[in-house]
């Protein structure tokens, strides 16, 4: 009797992080398996990431477990929904059980439970993961289990939703071992010269952003324990010494007293190890700016995503674009890199909002930026404000959220477009070389003609 636990992110058939080359492991699979470890339940993680569907079903076919649990996200959905079927189909696998949890099934319960899927875990998996898994295993009811959803003569049915974990020191650390961690360090290595490692502190995020997904920790803000975080930094330098920590925390720095207390922590356990955090700008100061810096931080991302406040307050952000440029500015005056992201195409964005991302960005000069085109998650208020609008609604099975469309002030063109006249327009700033300047200045200029055309509608006379 054992449970597998895996996901369905094969690196060799994304052609876009082959160009980057920066995988991290399944964190939230780890802690599970970590808390199943915990709990004495033989639990095997099969980490795909660097291997193909193949292999995978290989692994389960030898394995022959009684439960297969599967992270989804609106990414992996497509891969999720084939290896769903698979198994479904074919004996060779023992027909286990069939387990999804992950940010995308909370409002696809419907969609998933039909694909063929047995449960659905909403919300937190560490807890209902081992009761739904004693339950498979003893044959026994599972409709007291909070925060699961199934079909029920065929219609979905809901258990109440599994109250939150409120002390977090209660998590074991993430089961690296049970993974080829040594994999994910060599890759970082060999393409950029420095390894780096994934490290969560909290659960939650007390902010409203409207295009942003609370679908499994919702609005709650928890904390790890900084003299628990401090040591799992320790055992990480310790045991596989990183170059490099990513948090993968919302916001690093929403409590100031939590930051003061990791930078005592890290100092006193002798673990500092360079990091890069995401937050918010208003969460900044000078001290907080000085103490992460002490304590090993070299890249603050400050959240921004448009350089014009009418879009900002659209979004919900609650947050002045001066307040995040000064942020910028004083954090690279301190010596850290910083980044920012930027996303184009929000409802009601005109061009002189691009226009002002663009006067954003150069006066901030962020080390980094990186730049989407808005689109809709469902259960988010930005999905639920542009429903009525949707223009291209794929089939489910077979497309993600991301190819949702819906009427903009222009048309996603006109945005495509936006995106090469930031990037373009931004770096020509930045560049001392004048003959790439003047390269990035000419397309830049065609990138806004085109931008025009497309405002126009010109194509289409």
């Amino acid at each position: 009797m054992s449970i597998v636990l895996t996901h369905t992110y094969y690196l060799y058939e994304d052609a876009k992080e082959q160009a980057i080359m920066k995988p991290y492991p399944p964190l939230g699979l780890l802690y599970i398996s970590g808390y199943l470890n915990e709990h004495n339940i033989e639990n095997h993680l099969y980490d795909s990431t660097f291997y193909s569907k193949e292999e995978q079903l290989q692994f389960i076919k030898e394995t022959q477990p009684k439960a297969v649990a599967i992270y989804t996200n609106l990414m992996t959905k497509i891969n999720v929904i084939k290896l769903i079927k698979i198994l479904k189909s074919d004996s060779t696998y023992g027909f286990p059980k069939l387990i999804l949890g992950g940010p995308d099934i909370t409002y696809n319960c419907q969609n998933y439970l039909r694909s063929g899927v047995d449960f659905l875990i909403i919300g937190e998996g560490e807890q209902t993961t081992l009761e739904l898994y004693n339950a498979i295993v003893n044959n026994s009811e599972y409709n007291e289990i909070t925060g699961i959803a199934y079909l029920e003569n065929g219609s979905v049915t809901k258990t109440p939703p599994r109250l939150k974990m409120k002390d977090l020191s209660e998590l074991p650390l993430p089961n690296r071992a049970a993974i080829p961690i040594e994999k994910y360090l060599e890759t970082w290595k060999t393409n950029h010269g420095m390894s780096s490692m994934t490290v969560s502190t909290q659960r939650g995020c007390p902010y409203t952003c409207k295009w942003c997904s609370t679908a499994v920790y919702g609005l709650s803000y928890r904390r790890r324990p900084t003299n628990l975080v401090a040591a799992e930094l320790k055992m990480l330098k310790n045991d596989y010494n990183p170059d490099s920590i990513w948090f993968v925390d919302d916001v690093f720095t929403v409590s100031h007293k939590w930051i003061k207390s990791f930078h005592e922590e890290v100092i006193k356990q002798d673990a500092i190890i360079p990091f890069e955090c995401i937050t918010r700008a208003e969460r900044l100061n000078d001290e907080i700016l000085q103490l992460l810096k002490e304590a090993g931080c070299y890249r603050i991302w400050i959240g921004a995503e448009s350089g014009s406040q009418k879009i900002i307050d659209a979004m919900d952000r609650r947050v002045d674009v001066d307040v995040v440029k000064t942020a910028i500015q004083k954090t690279n005056a301190l010596g850290m890199e910083t980044g920012t992201f930027i996303m184009v195409g929000y409802p009601g964005e005109d061009e002189k909002d691009i226009s002002d991302t663009i006067t954003y960005l150069k006066a901030a000069n962020p080390t980094h930026f990186t730049i989407t085109v808005a689109y809709p998650i469902k259960g988010t208020s930005l999905y639920n404000e542009i429903e009525d609008k949707i223009t291209n609604q794929p089939n489910w099975e077979t497309s993600t959220d991301r190819d949702i469309d819906f009427t903009r002030t222009y048309s996603r063109k006109f945005y495509d477009y936006a995106v090469r006249r930031i990037v373009n327009e931004v770096t020509a700033a930045r560049t001392q070389n004048l003959t790439e300047r003047l390269k990035l200045k000419i397309k830049s200029t065609a990138a806004l003609l085109l931008m025009k055309i497309y405002k126009l509608n010109l194509f289409s006379l």
